[in-house]
């Protein structure tokens, strides 16, 4: 695996898309079971908040291919 395809890297290369929308990605601190199977990430509105994307079954339900494609259509709603 190269550099630029590593966790870290995905995991920063997500992160700068999601600053640019004005939103903060968190990442589960302490995991539980769920959280480890799939998942680990929120969005969070750091003026409001309001959780936008990751908490739909439970907290830190989101891993970055979910952020990645919830991003991807945010971008083609908006672009229509």
């Amino acid at each position: 695996m190269s550099r630029r395809d590593s966790l870290a890297a995905v995991e920063r290369r997500i992160r700068r898309l999601v600053v640019r929308r004005g939103w903060h990605m968190m990442k589960a601190e302490k995991p539980d079971k769920r959280v480890l199977a799939h998942g680990g990430y929120m969005l969070r509105d750091p003026e409001t908040f309001a959780i936008v994307f990751g908490d739909k079954d439970y907290p830190y339900c989101a891993d970055l291919d979910d952020i990645e494609a919830f991003l991807a259509s945010l971008d083609e709603t908006q672009g229509q």
